[in-house]
């Protein structure tokens, strides 16, 4: 009997997926993923046109089988939960972002304890946003296919080159962690990644705050105080209205009308309605509630302290932080943003006086950093 090499064995797991395509099937699978105490773990999802993620497919693998599971099928999703939740089971995603909240969403539960092979890359000096299909050849020298990303993944039943595509998004994942793992262990880095992973856990945990959707709309520099309490306003019931009917932020009402909105303080909605950019019917149905937030922000006085810009005092401060976190992230040979974001540095920048440091440099960074940072700044 030839024993085959565990990358072959990898390899050829791809090329004969398990299909679970019923809950008796998920059933006995489930038991199988009890006995491993690491299995890597891929969505495929389809969210084009809704606000929630419609799953289509979950792979999970240990190296030598690959099971794919379709989470359309009755019963199925409740043993991939308790797998996602079993403590015991090192779950190994890679940039798992997306792929968490389309878990939850659908099982309410995410994968504890969790391993995110591209931050582990980062952290050994590859491109932070290092793709799966580059990790790969990296690692092990395979090259893999990606041309099929932009599939349906909800239409059935899924063609053979699609499954082999899934099933390759999962099978050499565990062999690359192994490597991974020692070369982490061997710089003293593996606390490192736990501490990103357990914060990226609690970080998919939360629901975001409504009040603070306005945030990621780009221009908000531009307004004052109360066009800002305004875009709050508006913002904030968008994210409710797109959630509620499972559509897009923008299929509601785009980022740039809404910003005309309030920074021309419209609260006509026949006004509304004239503006480039927007629906007809969009105005017609939302015209008259955004004009009556933007009248309510008025009413009470809402309003949120301008976006602090910066000018050229501070654009030199932020070139001396940039080369300050530049400097620290060659002596380690990693990326600077590893280490600290653009938007780390403007929050110290920015922060009043005694201002606790970002939540991302605290831990490992406070010491590379954080504290660094902060005495520049001072």
């Amino acid at each position: 009997m030839t024993v085959l090499a565990p990358l072959e064995t990898a390899l050829k797991a791809a090329d004969s997926p398990l299909l679970l395509e019923s809950a008796a099937q998920v059933g006995r699978a489930a038991k199988a993923w009890r006995r491993a105490d690491l299995l890597a773990v891929d969505t495929e999802f389809v969210r084009e046109r809704t606000w929630f993620a419609d799953l289509g497919l979950v792979q999970v693998s240990d190296g030598q089988t690959v099971w794919l599971v379709d989470p359309l099928v009755d019963g199925a999703l409740e043993p991939l939960g308790e797998l996602l939740a079993d403590g015991a089971i090192t779950k190994l995603l890679h940039s798992p972002s997306e792929d968490l909240e389309a878990l939850r969403h659908a099982t309410g539960e995410l994968p504890v304890p969790l391993v995110d092979s591209q931050l582990a890359c980062a952290l050994l000096g590859q491109p932070l946003q290092l793709g799966y299909h580059k990790a790969a050849e990296w690692l092990l020298g395979v090259p893999v296919d990606k041309d099929l990303t932009r599939s349906n993944w909800l239409a059935r039943p899924l063609r053979p080159e699609l499954l082999r595509y899934a099933a390759l998004d999962v099978c050499v994942l565990p062999l690359m962690w192994q490597d991974l793992r020692e070369r982490l262990n061997a710089l003293g880095r593996l606390p490192w990644l736990e501490e990103d992973c357990a914060r990226m856990l609690s970080d998919a945990a939360k629901d975001p705050d409504p009040r603070d959707a306005w945030q990621r709309i780009k221009g908000v520099g531009r307004l004052d105080g109360p066009a800002l309490g305004a875009l709050q306003a508006i913002a904030a019931w968008r994210d409710g209205e797109a959630k509620q009917r499972n559509r897009p932020r923008g299929f509601i009402i785009p980022d740039p009308v809404m910003l005309t909105i309030a920074r021309d303080g419209l609260d006509d909605p026949a006004a509304i309605g004239k503006l480039e950019g927007l629906h007809p019917r969009a105005a017609q149905r939302h015209g008259r509630t955004m004009a009556d937030l933007v009248r309510r922000a008025r009413d009470e006085g809402r309003s949120l302290p301008p976006v602090p810009q910066a000018g050229p005092k501070e654009r030199a401060v932020l070139k001396d932080m940039r080369d300050l976190v530049a400097g620290k992230a060659a002596e380690l040979e990693l990326e600077p943003t590893v280490l600290a974001t653009k938007r780390d540095m403007e929050e110290i920048l920015f922060a009043a006086h005694g201002d606790p440091l970002p939540e991302r440099l605290t831990g490992w960074r406070r010491d590379i950093v954080g504290i660094p940072l902060q005495a520049l700044v001072s």
